[in-house]
């Protein structure tokens, strides 16, 4: 789509838009009613045609509208868009020209006119805005494409507010309204003076996302001392979560950035499981996770995966915390403790270490959020969470050795708690606890090595002979079953899915190792 753009200054959204081409967009000719206008030189500066068409004195509005037509006849264009022009358009050009739209710096119809800043701040408001709107022989009037919100802050100026609604209010508005045209998916209905956008309709994905998150509190640092940080809050999140816990130590020091963070993961893995389970978290991956009886046995099971690797790291339980768990808790160094609840006596106990961050969430595990999301330079990747739960009737037995039902359950134990371990992922497991875990590697091989490493060498009380393995998406080639097979795997959970499938399962059928396939995978990058 081409785009007559025309601006009597700086135009500094039309030349965002020819830096940006929203959905293909392209100015075809910049005009402008003033021939020392800064625009000139930015469109130059970017090979797009200029034309200048200064107001002459005693000439008429129509006639200068006449002559702006008769500038811009040879440049093809589908779309005018303008940027501060400073002239009030008639039908003259307005039926002779392809839609006209402008942005507006405010929002429409609440605050109109030359001077919207000044009248925003006498308004006392605590939210302006800029807005898109189809442009009409009216004044700040035409039919409205799209909007934008723009915070107002404790003391700002009319410059602070006109910076700000420019950088996060028009640019990213105007070139929103752009592609949609060039989508060729508005339609305008003149009776009603309404616009319709195809596909702005909401739902899990809409077309515009507009988030309003509280800060609760700045942060000592961020991951590293050098990087400042802050926490924000969600006040509409019904599920158990780290920021609306209390600290009931208030004496110790308080949350760090790498702390929520960790402490996020670990309280996301253990409501994974209804029966008491415990997770031991080391830089968001498990050092080690567990099911039992009690939540004391959790505790202990978790821990004797990788007590080495569970030294400063978080502790989250899914039952309330007793003094049995909170006495296992204390004899080695923990950053936090998470959980739905203490008793007096485990208070007792865990208030005995200074620096021990105790925190206190609700017992309401069931999820309510339903998307995660990553921050990227640029913008913001947003996916469903992974609420997937494998039951035995989703597994498909594809060796000729099955598992036993023991094995059934150690794999849905262990593909639960692989979710929460960054890929490439491996988990042992032995009935309803870890083994050895091997996170985050770019080799699976080498994930399994580790795991196996871990369980010989760093678990205490427990190995991996005749262990399950789970692996959170398909083995490649054999070489992985291979190295599970000298660490005395019997049974593996995997997805499937390798166009190596057929040689990965012959070589588990010749080490008489047993493979389930679940046709779904779990990886995890953050």
């Amino acid at each position: 789509m081409k785009v007559a753009g025309m601006a009597s200054n700086r135009g500094r959204n039309l030349m965002n838009l020819a830096d940006r081409t929203p959905g293909g967009a392209e100015l075809s000719v910049v005009l402008t009613n003033d021939a020392d206008a800064p625009v000139l030189e930015k469109a130059q500066d970017r090979g797009i045609p200029t034309e200048v068409v200064e107001h002459e004195a005693s000439e008429s509005r129509e006639a200068h509208e006449q002559r702006v037509l008769e500038a811009l006849v040879d440049y093809e264009f589908d779309l005018v868009a303008l940027d501060g022009y400073m002239r009030i358009l008639t039908e003259t050009i307005l039926e002779e020209t392809p839609t006209t739209l402008n942005v507006h710096p405010a929002l429409l119809p609440a605050f109109k006119g030359m001077d919207v800043h000044e009248d925003v701040l006498d308004a006392g408001v605590r939210m302006t805005g800029c807005t898109v709107h189809v442009v009409d022989e009216s004044v700040d009037d035409g039919p409205i494409v799209t909007q934008e919100p723009v915070p107002v802050r404790e003391g700002d100026t009319v410059d602070d507010l006109k910076e700000r609604v420019l950088y996060e209010g028009e640019f990213k508005a105007y070139p929103r309204a752009i592609q949609w045209f060039a989508e060729d998916r508005v339609e305008i209905d003149w009776e009603e003076g309404t616009v319709a956008v195809e596909g702005d309709d909401g739902g899990a994905y809409p077309e515009r996302r507009i988030e309003s998150d509280d800060r609760v509190r700045e942060l000592r640092y961020g991951e590293n001392p050098h990087q400042d940080a802050a926490l924000y809050a969600d006040r509409t999140c019904e599920e158990a979560n780290v920021v609306d816990a209390p600290q009931l130590n208030d004496g110790a020091k308080g949350m760090g950035y790498n702390n929520y963070n960790d402490t996020d993961a670990a309280l996301n893995l253990v409501k994974e499981f209804d029966d008491p389970a415990c997770a031991v978290i080391k830089h968001t991956n498990p050092a080690g996770c567990a099911v039992a009886d009690s939540i004391s046995e959790a505790y202990a099971d978790a821990l004797a995966t990788d007590p080495k690797s569970a030294f400063g790291g978080i502790v989250a339980l899914n039952r309330e915390c007793d003094a049995a768990t909170a006495e296992q808790i204390i004899e080695s160094f923990k950053e936090v403790v998470v959980a739905p609840g203490y008793t007096d006596d485990a208070l007792d106990v865990l208030f005995e270490k200074d620096n021990l961050r105790v925190l206190d969430v609700s017992n309401q595990y069931d999820p309510t959020d339903p998307l995660t999301e990553k921050p990227i330079v640029g913008g913001r990747l947003v996916q469903d969470r992974d609420l997937q739960t494998v039951t035995e009737d989703d597994l498909e037995v594809v060796t000729e050795r099955e598992p036993t039902d023991e094995q059934l359950e150690s794999m849905l134990f262990a593909w639960q708690t692989i979710k929460h371990v960054k890929s490439n992922a491996i988990v042992f497991a032995e009935g309803t606890e870890t083994v050895g875990v091997g996170a985050g590697q770019v080799s699976r091989v080498d994930a399994v090595e580790i795991a196996k490493m871990k369980a010989a060498s760093d678990a205490e009380g427990k190995d991996a002979d005749e262990a399950v393995m789970a692996s959170d998406a398909f083995f490649p080639f054999p070489d992985g079953i291979d190295a599970a097979d000298e660490a005395g795997i019997e049974a593996v959970i995997q997805p499937g899915g390798s166009v190596n499938d057929d040689d990965v399962i012959e070589r588990a059928d010749e080490l008489d190792i047993a493979m389930v396939f679940t046709g779904s995978r779990a990886f995890r990058h953050d």
